[in-house]
């Protein structure tokens, strides 16, 4: 067998499809470099080639850059036969809930379980955890206020199966809605304010409900009110009871 170390171009595109053919996740050019003992850059440039030709030649398979790193992928051109296929002996698929839950995690990330519902109108913790399990959602830390609840966020694992370099070549959610006022409720709802203002409304609801009841205690307690006025008559029972 040829040296890794000293392979031609050719051998060097073969030996990363190679590998590539049985990495489960996107692998980092800089990781295969390193396996195959080439430089980043030769790496790189090999896997460049390697996607351009599977594109030219119009395979049933794609080479992308995604996450990081570089997976291959069936052609968009054969999902439903793929589909189709998968479906067939693919537990472990997301239902309508699992969807619309990663929806609204992946599109404003970091969210807590509370956010996830005001989104949703319905509990979604069971969902939550669901995809947890996936791989394909994960805890990223707690909200900074007095709840300190669990916030959610979207792994790598998420990017890779939905074939995203990173979060930002998600498309915009506005582009799915039938209409404008669709539109303007997905706005309003993923808006930072929108959701995060719900339990912040409740709580202001709360307090001010609060301080409208320390009012009237208040003006209970002003001066003449039931505890000085019984004070006084105290007072004036002594004064009669010296004189």
């Amino acid at each position: 067998m040829q040296d890794l170390e000293h392979l031609d171009h050719d051998s060097l595109k073969g030996a990363l499809e190679a590998l590539l053919l049985v990495s489960t996740d996107a692998v980092p050019a800089t990781e295969l470099s390193k396996a195959l003992g080439v430089a980043p850059s030769e790496a790189a440039g090999a896997l460049a080639e390697l996607a351009a030709e599977y594109s030219d030649a119009n395979r049933g398979f794609q080479l992308r850059e995604v996450a990081g790193g570089w997976r291959l992928f069936t052609h968009p051109a054969y999902h439903d036969a793929v589909e189709r296929y998968v479906l067939s002996w693919d537990t472990r698929r997301l239902s309508q809930a699992a969807l619309e839950t990663l929806a609204v995690i992946a599109y404003h990330q970091p969210v807590t379980r509370e956010g996830v519902k005001a989104v949703r109108g319905v509990n979604s913790d069971g969902v939550i955890g669901s995809l947890k399990e996936k791989g394909l959602v994960r805890e990223v830390g707690r909200e900074r206020d007095r709840s300190h609840a669990m916030q959610y966020g979207t792994t790598r694992r998420f990017l890779e199966t939905f074939g995203l370099r990173s979060l930002r070549d998600l498309p915009p959610l506005e582009d799915f809605a039938p209409d404008e006022e669709s539109k303007r409720f997905i706005r309003e709802r993923l808006s930072g304010s929108a959701i995060s203002s719900t339990l912040e409304e409740a709580t202001a609801d709360i307090e001010e409900e609060q301080e409208l009841l320390g009012d009237a205690f208040a003006g209970d307690e002003a001066p003449g009110s039931s505890e000085e006025e019984a004070d006084g008559a105290a007072a004036d029972r002594e004064g009669e009871a010296e004189r």
